[in-house]
């Protein structure tokens, strides 16, 4: 499919999004060295908005509103995906919702 002029204009106000949401505290604080993802939790603020984050962009993804490609060029889904996964298997688990953070998963991990 490839990138539209329209995928940009889509970012740069996910990326304002992002910003408002305080995604780049959450990043630091998710990649910093004493941040355990066995032990992290939903309730985190900070895995909290990266979990929300990453859900609405790999939902855009998954119903080809935004160009995949464009996504992982931007963002280190994988990467944030396992640094916070385990707290949204738990969140699943706990609330008896399998469904619960599935696109974020299936975009890091397909």
């Amino acid at each position: 499919m490839g990138a539209k002029h329209e995928d940009a204009a889509l970012v740069m106000q996910i990326v304002r999004w992002g910003t408002e949401m305080g995604l780049d505290e959450a990043t630091h604080e998710i990649f910093a060295d004493g941040f355990d993802p066995e032990v992290a939790s939903a309730d985190h603020k900070a895995v909290r908005t990266m979990l929300m984050f990453g859900e609405t962009i790999a939902t855009l993804v998954k119903h080809k509103t935004l160009d995949k490609d464009l996504v992982e060029d931007l963002w280190w889904v994988d990467g944030a995906w396992a640094r916070v996964g385990p707290a949204a298997k738990k969140a699943r688990e706990r609330l008896g919702e399998p469904r619960l953070y599935e696109n974020f998963e299936a975009l890091a991990t397909g």
